[in-house]
């Protein structure tokens, strides 16, 4: 494996890219391989049509070009204009006014592709909050849009709804604590802009993919009184947002977008990369016709020295300068793919994210695939990752879904074992050396259905954004449960409310990572809509005005996220190994409804949907901790017998049921081989009574 320190983009010559303020003057350096000439323009302060300076950069070795001027000052407003050969993928222009890469700061004109660069100066008071550095196997990830989160938040002052403040509200950082999340993952917040495609259909681009710059926030989430301030003030707002959320102990990841840029397949908006030099930016046949595997239409090469430092550095400036705790990878497989455009775990850019000085203590988590080919990695990437595990979305929602559909027709299709194997960590997908962090564990993300949404259609209902209904995914493995969409019969209702119970008793009592999508926690609905990216709407939007049942769903998640918290059983950071003390692991123990061993025949028995395991934690430090929890997957209730064979075990003190529709302070101790009567399609958790202690 290679150090850090002798991968060729990490060395000198790409050092201090962008401006640099020194001296009462500024240096640009900007990097093109193919350019003939690179020139600096900089404009006036409020027309930014208008030139008020020209000057050439001088080339420097390894594709470097640099300048040293006092035009460059706090709050200048510059672009570049590059010139070059033509050929295969060249496609300069030097009549095309273009961002630096590096660019900490946008100021954007009347027009879709009038923005210019603006110098920024950092710093910001701190004081003596620092990052909370959340273990790995504490954490609870509450995914989320900024705007989104707040826009319609009663509580939240008006001027704020949808911003960078708004989002660390008191009243938003006291329901968060309340809901007992550690991390909250935001959709994109690196500049973006909406697609010429979209802005002709009246539409926007509300997830924010659609990346601009990989250095500046996206300056419509700060509140009109930063955005009148201009870039420095947007930039504060920001990192006041994030000194807030320390405060309160919540760590802030960033969903970024590096595979790809704005700028999408040829012929495209040209803001930057492709004018600066596209032949090394961009991957490429020899023709120059563009290698897509992102699916926009570009794909960022991070195997070329240049674009691998860039993603180096943005992630750098963002850990430190803007104190970020982490990073969620979209499409990360594309990161990896070497200069034969093939997925490699120890790329030097990979190894560089995990390795580098600057981002140690960040958490870092890749969406393990792209669209090309070879693209799903999932469990293929090395230690060090976390990653979102689609293969256990896809488990948990055939168990209490589409599972239970089938069986209404026919029989269940397969017994509990693949389920339990998601339960326990997914052994079966990451090494002994990642371990059961390594997966990110969802059952929805803003990608897709949400939880209501997941037990309340069969198929999607996209026609609101353009597309006659053929956009997002087919396969979502839900179920409607015997009507689709909003009804009125309560059983139906019932069933629904219960389908979610269980959906998230087993995203929040499995091992590995919990990652819950904002407003699942009481069952947020986008009519059907599983790729509401162009919805900037109260489609979208979360709302706060919450039914009775609502506010129960919310109780029960409160109520698991602090057992999760209580139980280090709950939280294994490695896989127990037969006849081997490991510490940090949890030790399982599985059992059938009569409370004897499963037999290995059961595992794949469609017969057998019934499963109770006792984990055991092996602390290197404190006291050790068990933990019983039954599954029941059928609809047809069952008696289920409590395993005597427990060592240790006095009793069993319940601790949540999913069969309640509200959660109960009921504590009552049951005996070994007591036999509880089991409701259909429900999860039961119990402590361990310990008679030893």
């Amino acid at each position: 494996m290679p150090e850090t320190s002798a991968l060729p983009f990490t060395g000198a010559a790409l050092d201090n890219l962008g401006v640099h303020l020194h001296d009462g003057v500024g240096t640009l350096r900007i990097w093109s391989r193919n350019a003939s000439s690179v020139e600096l323009v900089v404009f006036d302060a409020t027309d930014l049509d208008w030139e008020t300076a020209q000057a050439p950069l001088e080339r420097r070795p390894g594709g470097v070009w640099e300048i040293t001027t006092d035009l460059l000052q706090p709050g200048t407003r510059y672009a570049l204009r590059v010139s070059g050969p033509h050929g295969p993928g060249n496609v300069f222009n030097p009549e095309t006014l273009l961002l630096d890469p590096y660019a900490r700061g946008l100021a954007q004109g009347d027009g879709y592709e009038e923005w210019r660069s603006v110098v920024i100066t950092d710093g910001f008071d701190w004081g003596d909050v620092r990052k909370p550095r959340t273990p790995l196997d504490r954490t609870v990830i509450y995914e989320g849009h900024l705007k989104g989160l707040t826009k319609r938040h009663p509580d939240v002052t008006p001027a704020l709804h949808g911003t960078y403040a708004g989002l660390a509200h008191p009243a938003m950082i006291e329901y968060y604590q309340r809901l007992g999340i550690t991390a909250i993952e935001l959709l994109p917040v690196h500049a973006f802009v909406t697609e010429p495609r979209l802005l002709e259909r009246g539409l926007t681009n509300y997830w924010g993919y659609n990346t601009m710059s990989f250095f500046a926030p996206h300056t419509a989430y700060a509140s009109e009184a930063a955005r009148k301030g201009g870039p420095e003030a947007v930039i504060a707002e920001f990192k006041g947002m994030v000194k807030l959320l320390h405060e309160a102990g919540i760590e802030v990841i960033l969903d970024v977008v590096y595979n790809h840029t704005n700028e999408e397949g040829i012929g495209g908006p040209r803001t930057s990369f492709r004018g600066i030099d596209n032949a090394s930016y961009y991957r490429q046949q020899a023709d120059g016709a563009y290698i897509d595997t992102t699916g926009v239409g570009n794909t960022v090469n991070t195997a070329t020295d240049a674009a691998a430092r860039l993603v180096l550095d943005s992630l750098r400036y963002w850990a430190n300068e803007m104190q970020i705790d982490g990073f969620r990878f979209d499409l990360a497989a594309a990161l990896g793919r070497n200069a034969q455009h093939e997925f490699d775990a120890e790329h030097p850019l990979l190894v560089a994210i995990r390795e580098d000085e600057a981002l140690q203590g960040v958490k870092i988590i890749a969406e393990p695939w792209d669209v090309g080919l070879g693209g799903w990695q999932t469990g293929n990437f090395g230690p060090g990752w976390s990653e979102w595990n689609d293969r256990y979305r896809d488990r948990v929602r055939n168990f209490w879904l589409s599972d239970i559909d089938y069986a209404r027709r026919a029989s269940a299709p397969v017994g509990v074992g693949g389920f339990a194997n998601r339960l326990s960590g997914s052994s079966n997908t990451y090494s002994d050396e990642r371990g059961p962090l390594a997966s990110v564990n969802f059952v929805t993300a803003h990608d897709g259905f949400t939880l209501n949404d997941l037990v309340s259609y069969d198929v999607k209902h996209n026609e609101a954004n353009g597309e006659n209904n053929h956009d997002g995914a087919d396969m979502n493995r839900s179920f409607n449960h015997g009507v689709e969409g909003p009804t009125d019969d309560p059983a139906i209702d019932a069933a629904r409310r219960k389908a979610m119970r269980n959906l998230l008793g087993t995203l929040l009592l499995s091992a590995g990572i919990p990652m819950l999508t904002a407003g699942d926690e009481f069952g947020r609905t986008q009519r059907g809509n599983n790729n509401a990216y162009c919805q900037d709407s109260p489609l979208t939007w979360l709302n706060w005005d919450h039914e009775p049942w609502q506010k129960d769903l919310q109780e029960h998640v409160s109520l698991l996220t602090r057992l999760r918290a209580e139980n280090s059983a709950l939280r294994p950071s490695r896989y127990a190994r037969l006849g081997e003390h490991v510490p940090e692991a949890s030790v399982m123990d599985w059992f059938d409804q009569n409370g004897d061993t499963m037999e290995v025949e059961q595992w794949n028995d469609p017969r057998n949907r019934t499963l109770q395991y006792v984990s055991a934690s092996v602390p290197e430090n404190g006291g050790a901790n068990r933990i019983l929890l039954i599954v029941h997957g059928t609809e047809a209730p069952i008696d289920v017998r409590l395993p005597e064979s427990v060592e240790g075990a006095s009793g069993f003190a319940r601790l949540w049921s999913s069969a309640d529709e509200r959660p109960t302070a009921d504590d009552t101790v049951y005996e070994p081989g007591a036999v509880l009567p089991i409701s259909g399609t429900s999860m039961h958790l119990f402590r361990v009574i310990d008679d030893t202690h």
